[in-house]
């Protein structure tokens, strides 16, 4: 590491300077600085720590370190006479600053390389080292690696282990393919080499070189295979690692090596630990090919009786993650993360725990024998240890176990952080969703630490849990209300208490005596915010609809609420008042006034908007039935556009409509001619058909049924002149034989900026297999007037479909197809993907 490097080559003298300091690796984070005077830092001793500082301050001995100075020292590496230490230290420097993200011009990059490199003169070993780091740091161009590349491929043959290893790393650092193929031969010799630097130096550096250049690698196998059977622990990791890497791509290869291997050949550890991985890999890929037991399961469960812990851990967590597994396979594997909940090593309780934590969200009977051991763990000083174990004997526990869990947990939570508290949360919510009868101690629990000192994560995560509890426990809902409404009296979070206050107007009102929640409500109008009060506002005009015999007191209360100082508690008070009736008796309530409070607003806010501008402009009457219901989808340009991160959490709100899949079928459904196809199992992300500048962007949408394809072309003109009518996608299924047309479905009217939908059905065959090209082409009538109108058309991109029958539904894979000869030449073609059936 960085701090190694540093102790080799700072002075003795200075050492001891600095003895009082904590050396810190290369990192591009900032070191800690601001105990250091002083402007040459390292020239000047690190001065002392004051008695009231942390001891665990850390200290720098780069502070106050300028590029143009380190420069102007690196002259020292054209003395005649080279000082091993001061180039050392000049260099350390200079890693320093790369690693800080300091930025050489490439005058100055080409000057500090010509001088690093007659250093190669020098006999220091660890000059020399630091002087490989400093080439690799430094990525010459190629016009500047042959002055080194001679000087390299003189150390790869050198007597010295040390200076062939390096060599090795910092020439496949900087080489190209040309180079490459001249000092392969070198390379396939060091990968078999006798010295394990040296061949695990090649074969990593292999790795690397697998990304750039494959070919040549790949001619490597007969090496790497026999470097797979190294005595040496590293070499036989680091062959395992390429010779699959080499494989990847062929299933067969990679199971001929796992068979191979499996039979005892890998002493490793490491090596051990990637096979398991490996093993893992084929077994879920052969899982829905295979029949009766699964393969390798013997090798698995073989390696939990290996010596090492990491090698019995890896072929633990393998076990638990395979798909189907049953309890008898995991019971071995349960056995041995028992044994590593009791060991003293902390990385080792973690470890079980948290695996054992996941195991128990799909086979929680399973894990109950271990709740004795996991019970001892609340108490370990590892917070995450503690919190596992806490939220999987949760989800273990029976319902005897709860009260006593609730003790050992309140002592708990005050000395964990919120990230760890939510976690808890949401196992406490399992628990009681599990057992319901145990509502009421679980619900005092979360009431309670709901009053405690907390961010808003947290806060959000525990009314979340109580109003869950409310809606799926019918006999929580008074008792989880009361909480919220005490929790709002004292609330710090604006958007908690409207999301609080507008649930409360939600079940409120059907509870068995409505009237004891106005007081809560109320107090909100005096003492909170203008927000929060227009919450509050609406909340009352709830219960008045929604219980007649409080519209009298609700109507008084709404009154006063017309002299508040913000402008929109004004008008929501006015509205509520003129919609409920304004006299205040006690009489019931219209249906549609109660449509207006509480129904579902189906139209996007946005698309709401945009038809409201448009009318501003306009003569015509506005309709709110023409206001299209699909989400208006993001332009291609708009997608691409760098911007500021959005906010997240509750504090924000929401980006996007909670399911795009639920808007999809309630967009299908509502139309006469695609209902009847039935729920789509499958909807495709949009795929852009048209450019970013073009005057008509479409995107379509995939929607996929048992026998039918339906083509959901979403419009938008960008023109504001321009009126689009009769707008509709002309589909020419020339290209896919096995689908038939059924119908289209064109859009009467695309205004400006207002997005609309067109349809195309296509049948397909059942049964068989069935692949397609669709070239589309957008046919509209023109108008920049309400008397002339002309025809026009746009081509868009082919679109590619292949439909296999014999996957399972609902699972989606994308595939590059070249798109056709037309769309080339119109500048359109685009890499377009298959959806997969």
């Amino acid at each position: 590491g960085g701090d190694l490097r540093l102790r080799n080559f700072v002075s003795p003298a200075d050492r001891k300077r600095f003895s009082t300091s904590v050396f810190i690796p290369f990192s591009r984070k900032t070191l800690c600085s601001r105990d250091l005077e002083g402007s040459e830092a390292m020239a000047q001793p690190l001065v002392k720590k004051d008695d009231d500082r942390d001891d665990e301050a850390e200290y720098s001995p780069f502070m106050g370190i300028e590029k143009g100075a380190v420069l102007q020292e690196a002259r020292v590496f054209n003395d005649p006479q080279l000082d091993p230490r001061r180039c050392s230290q000049v260099i350390t420097k200079l890693l320093y600053l790369l690693n800080q993200g300091e930025t050489f011009t490439k005058v100055e990059a080409t000057e500090v390389f010509f001088a690093v490199t007659k250093l190669f003169q020098s006999r220091d070993v660890g000059l020399r080292r630091m002087l490989y780091l400093m080439i690799k740091e430094l990525s010459p161009s190629a016009d500047e690696v042959i002055i080194v590349t001679s000087s390299l491929m003189k150390d790869m043959n050198s007597k010295t282990d040390m200076y062939r290893a390096n060599a090795i790393r910092v020439l496949c650092r900087i080489t190209d393919g040309v180079l490459l193929t001249q000092i392969e031969r070198y390379l396939k010799q060091a990968i078999v080499d006798k010295n394990p630097v040296v061949a695990s130096a090649a074969l990593v550096s292999g790795i690397h070189l697998l990304q750039t250049n494959p070919e040549v690698v790949k001619r490597w196998s007969n090496e790497v295979q026999e470097a797979v059977q190294s005595r040496a622990a590293l070499v036989q990791f680091h062959a395992l690692a390429l010779l699959h890497q080499i494989r990847q791509n062929d299933r067969l290869a990679v199971s001929k090596l796992v068979t191979s291997l499996t039979r005892g050949t890998v002493r490793s550890p490491l090596a051990q630990c990637l096979l398991i991985r490996y093993t893992s890999q084929v077994i879920r890929e052969s899982a829905s090919n295979s029949q009766g037991d699964r393969p390798f399961y013997d090798f698995l469960e073989g390696c939990l009786r290996h010596k090492a812990e990491m090698v019995i851990f890896e072929a633990a967590r393998a076990i638990t993650e395979l798909s189907g597994v049953t309890s008898r396979e995991l019971t071995p594997a349960i056995t041995v993360l028992q044994l590593f909940l009791s060991s003293s090593k902390p990385v080792l309780r973690f470890a079980a725990v948290r695996t054992l934590n996941k195991v128990a969200m799909t086979h929680p009977m399973a894990v109950t024998n271990c709740n004795i051991d996991m019970e001892s763990l609340i108490s370990d000083q590892n917070r995450s240890i503690a919190t596992l174990a806490i939220t999987t004997l949760l989800k273990t526990g029976n319902e005897s176990s709860v009260d006593r869990l609730m003790k050992q947990i309140t002592n708990f939570m005050s000395d964990i952080a919120d990230e760890f508290k939510i976690v808890v949360v949401e196992a406490i919510r399992s628990l009681c969703l599990k057992f319901p009868l145990k509502y009421r101690a679980l619900m005092n629990f979360l009431s309670n630490i709901l009053r405690e000192e907390g961010g808003f994560e947290y806060k959000k995560a525990i009314v979340d849990s109580i109003v869950i509890l409310i809606r799926d426990i019918p006999d929580a809902k008074e008792s989880g209300l009361l909480h919220l409404c005490e929790f709002i009296e004292d609330c710090e979070f604006t958007y908690l208490s409207t999301q609080i206050l507008h649930f409360l107007g939600i079940e409120g009102p059907k509870t068995s005596d409505p009237s004891k929640y106005i007081r809560y409500i109320y107090n909100r109008v005096h003492l909170e915010n203008a927000t929060v009060r227009a919450a509050a506002v609406s909340t009352l005009a709830k219960f008045g609809a929604m219980v007649d015999a409080l519209k009298p007191r609700v109507f008084v209360l709404l009154r006063r609420c017309l002299f508040d100082s913000d402008d929109e508690v004004r008008d929501r008070a006015t509205l509520y008042l003129n919609t409920l009736g304004g006299d205040g008796e006690v009489v019931e309530t219209d249906k549609d006034v109660k449509e207006f409070l509480f129904g579902a607003l189906e139209i996007p806010l946005v698309n709401l908007e945009t038809s409201l501008r448009n009318y501003v402009a306009a003569e015509e009457a506005f309709d709110i039935n023409s206001v299209p219901k699909e989400v208006k989808s993001q332009p291609l340009a708009e997608k691409k556009a760098p911007g500021k991160k959005q906010p997240t959490g509750l504090g924000a709100p929401p980006a996007a409509p909670p399911s795009t899949v639920d808007a999809y079928e309630k967009l299908l459904s509502s139309i006469p001619e695609l209902a009847s196809l039935g729920k789509p199992f499958k909807s495709s992300a949009p795929t852009e058909l048209t450019e970013a500048e073009t005057e008509y962007a479409v995107n379509v949408v995939k929607h996929i049924y048992d026998r039918h394809v339906v083509f959901q072309y979403n419009c938008t003109n960008t023109i504001p002149e321009q009126l689009l009518e009769e707008v509709s996608v002309v589909v020419d299924s020339s290209d896919a034989e096995e689908f038939s047309f059924v119908l289209s479905k064109p859009l009467r009217s695309l205004p400006y900026d207002s997005p609309g939908q067109t349809f195309a059905v296509f049948e397909k065959p059942e049964g068989v297999p069935a692949v397609g090209k669709f070239s589309n082409t957008l046919k509209f009538i023109v108008k920049e007037s309400p008397t002339s109108g002309m025809h026009g058309k746009a081509w868009m991109l082919t679109l590619s479909v292949w439909m296999n029958m014999g996957l399972v539904p609902g699972k989606a894979l994308l595939k590059p197809l070249m798109p056709s000869s037309l769309f080339s030449e119109c500048s359109l073609a685009r890499s377009v993907f298959l959806l997969y059936n």
